[in-house]
């Protein structure tokens, strides 16, 4: 069985390059402490999938997020702290998994890659 691990990132905010890669990091991490430590410790040992995929605003993310829970994955939203590029609160992305890849890809198989 293979598993990953997506990241959603907002269009509409334009973030720049590493702020980008940061925002990913804190999202991939912080739902990876969110799941089950077995789904985690294979998805581990098959190399970490990730893909980094784009919904257009806020509001695409959240009904993402709603699709997760109820497929029962676990997610993480990332809200900036605002220190350095964008405004303190802005909600940038969110991950989803890691778990199974089919279960991922029946809930964001329709994103375009970022």
């Amino acid at each position: 069985m293979e598993y990953k691990q997506v990241i959603l990132v907002r269009e509409d905010i334009k973030l720049n390059k590493g702020k980008m890669a940061a925002q990913v990091a804190h999202a991939s991490v912080e739902a990876a402490f969110r799941s089950d430590k077995e789904i985690v410790k294979k998805w581990r040992l098959l190399g970490m999938k990730k893909v980094v995929l784009k919904v257009k605003n806020k509001e695409e993310l959240f009904k993402y997020k709603e699709i997760a829970k109820d497929n029962g994955i676990k997610s993480a939203l990332i809200t900036d702290a605002g220190r350095t590029a964008i405004k303190p609160g802005t909600i940038t992305c969110l991950a989803i998994g890691p778990d199974e890849e089919k279960k991922i890809d029946n809930v964001t198989g329709n994103l375009k890659m970022m």
